[in-house]
């Protein structure tokens, strides 16, 4: 089907349908937000209170809740797709875009650049709160660079598998629980697999969040040896799949 013009809208086109989509919503804006303050939070809670264990880094403890915000940056992933199907606007949608990869596409793009953004400046933000509450001569600082880059990447990659999920899934429920089985469960689960724990828990986002913030709980023994670039290396590679999945599966079915 085609526009009014004739012409199959093109990528910015669909794009900039996306963002009007997305900024009309408040939930949408309202849990983007969450993804961000929840972080920062976080790291006033750790410093206030003190919590901050002595082998740990001010840079780990300062990102203690990012765990939390990883997955509302995968929620938000998952409803950005399911909210449309659960309101029955995806008709429009795939009316307005009839090419539906380039419309998956296009809010891969958005939510990878607008979580990128979000988590790069909240945590980095967090980072420099705990610094600034914490006693710099009692605990190692970390190396903040160019850790905070991929733990933003980090956040990005994990939204668009969340969108994966969601497309493939539909259903808000599902989708939503899924998302926090597949950030969850690996780790939960990983000492059940005894000497392949370090493959089964390593291979999660959260452990390559781990070991990207630097956290005294990313030891080889529990999250692998991988180090924290292969690791969101790894997780990229696997969301891409799944996002192809996900494309080939919606160009098949009737909506």
């Amino acid at each position: 089907m085609s526009t009014l013009t004739g012409r199959t809208p093109g990528f910015r086109t669909a794009l900039a349908f996306e963002w009007t989509k997305f900024a009309g919503l408040r939930s949408t804006r309202w849990t983007m937000a969450a993804t961000g303050l929840v972080t920062v939070a976080g790291a006033v809670f750790v410093g206030v209170s003190g919590s901050l264990q002595p082998d740990d880094t001010v840079l780990g403890g300062s990102l203690t809740l990012s765990i939390v915000s990883l997955m509302i940056a995968g929620v938000v992933g998952a409803l950005t797709v399911c909210g449309e199907y659960a309101a029955a606007t995806v008709t429009s949608t795939f009316t307005a875009v009839p090419r539906r990869g380039r419309v998956l596409l296009a809010k891969a793009v958005l939510l990878a650049v607008l979580l990128y953004g979000v988590a790069f400046v909240s945590c980095t933000v967090a980072y420099l709160l705990g610094g600034a509450i914490l006693d710099d001569g009692a605990y190692a600082r970390g190396e903040p660079l160019p850790a905070l880059f991929g733990i933003a990447a980090l956040f990005a990659v994990v939204g668009v598998l969340g969108l994966a999920i969601g497309t493939l899934l539909r259903a808000s429920v599902g989708s939503v629980t899924t998302v926090v089985a597949v950030l969850l469960l690996p780790s939960l689960f990983g000492p059940l697999f005894g000497d392949a724990r370090p493959w089964v828990a390593g291979a999660s986002p959260t452990a390559a969040l781990e070991k990207l913030t630097q956290t005294s709980d990313a030891g080889p023994e529990a999250v692998g040896s991988l180090g924290a670039w292969p690791s969101l290396a790894l997780v990229a590679v696997y969301s891409a799949l799944l996002l192809g999945l996900a494309a080939w599966r919606l160009r098949r079915r009737d909506v």
